[in-house]
């Protein structure tokens, strides 16, 4: 599954996940825990960005690796770690929440992207 999500940030300079399709609340597509840091360095000093994400390795990707699946209770979806990003290593621990889910059907054990606007 290869699907390109536009992320920006609202006028509080908060980060969300751009799914027209989706039927939740507005709050559940919000990037936190994480998340959030590596948009900012994904867009440097932008308000916008878009991804292509995959659950298969692609070329130029960079990779997020599923480290520990939340319960429900714990707000669902998955916590990822991203070793390194653009040849610096982070180390860094994104959650993502059960939108993930929705989005590739399945928490994958790898996500695979890379940013579409700066190639």
């Amino acid at each position: 599954m290869e699907r390109a999500i536009r992320f920006y940030k609202n006028a509080k300079q908060d980060w969300y996940a751009d799914i027209p399709e989706w039927g939740g609340d507005i709050a559940d597509l919000q990037m936190v825990e994480g998340a959030d840091e590596l948009l900012n360095w994904v867009a440097a000093s932008g308000d916008e960005c878009k991804l292509l994400m995959a659950d298969k390795h692609f070329e130029s990707s960079e990779i997020l690796e599923l480290v520990y699946t939340r319960e429900e209770n714990l707000g669902g979806g998955g916590d990822y770690m991203l070793e390194s990003f653009r040849g610096e290593i982070k180390n860094h621990r994104v959650w993502l929440c059960g939108v993930t889910e929705y989005v590739f059907k399945q928490l994958p054990q790898r996500i695979y992207f890379k940013d579409l606007y700066n190639l």
